[in-house]
Formats: structure tokens, sequence, C-alpha cells
């Protein structure tokens, strides 16, 4: 690194926070700001990073000195107070992507997972798989991965190794991804999120071709597409039950886990993940393809993988209570609460669905996919309840409102609700609740939501002891 001094703005992002941890598990001297620590949220996470040596400062321009590099994410205004101090002392400044792509680009072996969905669980999988297999890799997620929740590493959303791969997912939503050079890309899926589809073909078209070996999703249509563009000699493809190098067949859908048979070439390799839904199958095609890439033998990443017991936010389940589970998810584009949706459906019971989308920017580029897919995703008896959008300050237009997708989903012949207070909609749902139905609390950028799905079994678990 060429600067051994860091502030980082929004230090408690979950794209800030690993890349952080990196840095000062590195030797760097970091410090930074986040408005949650002002206000007064998630107190855990400041401590844990304060654990690490880093150092915490209002975000008021108190922690920018001319001798640190700034390290801010897209998100972060020009008007935030640490951003005009930067400019008033002169102190560089470096976008958070530019950074990790620097620390990338420049291991020996750098693994990088694309796509629209899953990024985070694959990028977590392929980290498992090396460390179980002795490559020692470093890891950067977006996600606290639980395999390596530690008493000193509480929230475990990087892993620092002395091997040669950097594992990273790597993101779409601001055009970043064209900054890294992986020699192994895998690619999940393209699907609506941030960006439209003529602008994600592109940049994961792009980000592909750069690649010394490309991993990718044959099963997904724009992928399959994409990948027609590229050398055969280049490609390992995975599919669930399709055709591929690396298939998925006769899977085995348990409540919170799947089994499945693993299909390479003559080899047909039995493997039962601790997480559940077929799109974990499909992640775990990912990690076991770039995994013997990087030199590990098929057999060992497959047993390796068995070992992963998920992350945090993506379908975590909580707890239960009366008959009752409570599952905390990160959906919050289409393909993601799709996929959550239909694993929930895998197995009886009613769904109450409390969600908050991540911002106003993103409910107008997708609302309308939104919406068809509350309608076609969830079941006559299901309930869905929505809050208003995260939002945290800043300028934003709000043209298109939680109202607005709520009622389209009800005109969808669905039991929709919008609830701007989370009170309102927690209170709705756990009144709501008898024993068979699960409770699922879906939404990005807030880590907030992972207290309010607590303190809602936590309320089950009181009306039962009351009852």
């Amino acid at each position: 690194m060429e600067h051994r001094k860091f502030f980082f703005v929004g230090i408690g992002g979950s794209g800030m926070m690993p890349l952080a941890m990196i840095v000062r598990a590195r030797g760097g001297d970091v410090a930074g700001s986040d408005r949650g620590l002002d206000q007064g949220r998630t107190a855990p996470k400041f401590q844990a990073l304060a654990a690490l040596g880093i150092h915490l400062f209002p975000q008021d321009g108190s922690g920018v000195t001319p001798d640190r590099l700034v390290v801010a994410s897209a998100a972060v205004e020009d008007s935030v107070p640490d951003m005009v101090a930067a400019a008033r002392v002169g102190a560089p400044r470096m976008k958070r992507p530019a950074l990790l792509a620097t620390l990338f680009n420049d291991a020996v072996l750098p693994i990088g997972i694309a796509g629209t969905s899953g990024k985070s669980t694959v990028t977590g999988m392929i980290g498992l798989i090396l460390h179980a297999c002795g490559r020692d890799p470093t890891v950067m997620n977006g996600a606290v991965m639980k395999d390596f929740i530690r008493p000193d590493a509480p929230f475990a959303s990087a892993l620092v190794g002395g091997g040669d791969p950097f594992v990273s997912e790597v993101d779409e939503s601001d055009g970043s991804i064209a900054l890294y050079r992986p020699r192994i890309a895998v690619l999940n899926n393209v699907t609506l999120d941030h960006k439209s589809l003529d602008e994600l073909r592109g940049l994961f078209g792009d980000f592909a071709r750069g690649a010394d070996r490309v991993v990718a999703n044959a099963g997904d249509p724009e992928t399959a597409a994409l990948l027609a563009t590229l050398p055969r000699e280049r490609l390992t493809t995975f599919a669930v039950e399709g055709r591929a190098d690396l298939v998925a067949e006769k899977l085995r859908p348990e409540p919170h886990a799947i089994g499945f048979d693993l299909i390479a070439g003559e080899a047909r390799i039995p493997v039962r993940l601790a997480v559940p839904g077929r799109h974990n199958v499909s992640n775990a095609l990912a990690a076991i393809g770039a995994a013997v890439a990087a030199g590990v033998p098929l057999a060992q990443a497959a047993q390796a993988v068995a070992g992963f017991t998920g992350l945090r936010r993506r379908f975590d389940l909580v707890g239960e209570a009366g008959g009752i589970a409570v599952i905390d998810d990160f959906g919050h584009n289409p393909d993601k609460i799709a996929a959550t949706l239909d694993t929930l459906h895998d197995q009886p019971g009613r769904l109450l669905v409390l969600f908050q989308p991540h911002g106003y920017g993103p409910l107008k580029v997708m609302g309308r996919e939104l919406a068809q897919t509350f309608v076609d995703r969830l079941g006559p008896d299901d309930v869905l309840t929505m809050l208003d959008p995260a939002y945290f300050g800043g300028t934003v237009a709000r043209d298109v409102g939680s109202g607005d997708i709520v009622a389209a989903v009800a005109a969808g012949g669905r039991i929709a609700h919008h609830d701007p207070d989370r009170a309102d909609a927690a209170a709705r749902l756990v009144a709501l609740s008898r024993p068979g139905d699960r409770i699922v609390v879906m939404g990005a950028r807030d880590d907030t939501l992972s207290v309010l799905a607590a303190d809602m079994l936590a309320a089950i678990a009181e009306r039962g002891a009351a009852g």
C-alpha cells in the first residue's frame, strides 16, 4: 500500500468495514467515521472496529488530516463534513472501489465474483473452501461470514490470509467493476437491479473478457448469451439441472438445508449444503468451479463447501417461538426476493413478509418488476407489509414510493399493506402470526433490520409466555 494512514468515511458500511479491516490487518493506520455511530445505531459493530485499533471520530470533519488518505464510497456526497474537511485541508482522496481494486489487482491470484445476485454467498463459499484446503486466502465480503466468526472477530466480513488468493465480490451498481482485473472471474447471473440490462451486459462482458478463467452460470439466459462471446477453452460452466461442465441433479430440499448430486464428467458426488434453496445449489456450483480453477481437487472442493454455514442476513434463521420461525434476509431486488420466497415455499406454512426497499432510486428503476415478483411469488394467504425506503440523508428524488408498489401488489390479488412506521409493520405481523407461519424481514443497507427481526421474535416469545 502506497499510503499508510487512512480515514474511511462511512466505515460501518457493508463494503467499507471489511476493506478497513483488511487494510488494518496489513499494517495500515486506520481511522474513520460513520453516520450510524453518531446516531447511536449498531453499537457492537463500532466496538468491534475500535477493538482492532481503528480510531473512530464523529462525522464532523474532526478526524480528517492532510496526512490521511480519505476513502469514501460512491454514496458519500461532497457535502458531508468529512469530505468538506478533506477538500479544505488538501487531504488525498480515493473512492472505496479504487482502493479495493488496487489491493485486488496486486494479488497473485485475484478471484472476482460478479453478478446481480449471490455474490456474497459465493464469496463466502469460495473463502471457506480455500481456507479449509490450506490456501490461506484473503476474503473481502459484503456480509458477515458465519464460518469465520470468533470472539475477536464478531463481524467477520473480512478474512486476512498470507496465501496467494484474494477473493472479493465485485460491485456493478456503481460501474466500478471495470476497475478489477481478475485471473478467475465468476459470473452468477445478469438480472435487473441498479442498472439497465444493456448497461449490465456491457459491464459483465468486459469483466469476463479480461480474466484467464471464467466460471459462469450457463443456466441463466443472459449469462449464457454472454458466454457465447467468449473462447470455450477459458470457460467453466455450471447449471442446476441443465447442461454444463458442473451440473447439480436430484435436488433434495429440507427446511434449512438442501442436498444434490454434483455431476462433472464421469464423476458423481453427493453434496449436502447446510443452507437451503435451489439458488444456493447454484452458488455452490459457482464456488466449486472457482476453487477447482484455483487448483483445488474437485472432491475436496465439494467436501469443503458442505461445511458452509451461511452468512448473516442471507436466509438467516433468527429463531423460533410458538411454532413461528423468524428469518432475516438481505433480499432487495426481484431476483433475490424471488429466490428467498421460492425457498420458503419449498416447505409448508404461510409467509408474513416485512420488506424495506433499499432506496428511492432503486425503487424507481425496478419498482414494476418488484411488484410483479411479489404478485407471482406470494401465496393467496401470505401477507406483505412494506416500510418506506431506507434513507440516511442526502438528496434523492422520491418519484416512486412504497405505497405505489403496495398498490400494484394488491391490484395483482395479493394481501399487501404500506406501513411507513416499522413498529406498526412489526406489530401487524406479530399480531397475525400463528403456529406454522414464517416471518421474513427483508431489505438491504440497514443493519437495524436484524434488530427488528430479533425484537419480533422476542415479542412472539413473550406473547407465548403470557398466554
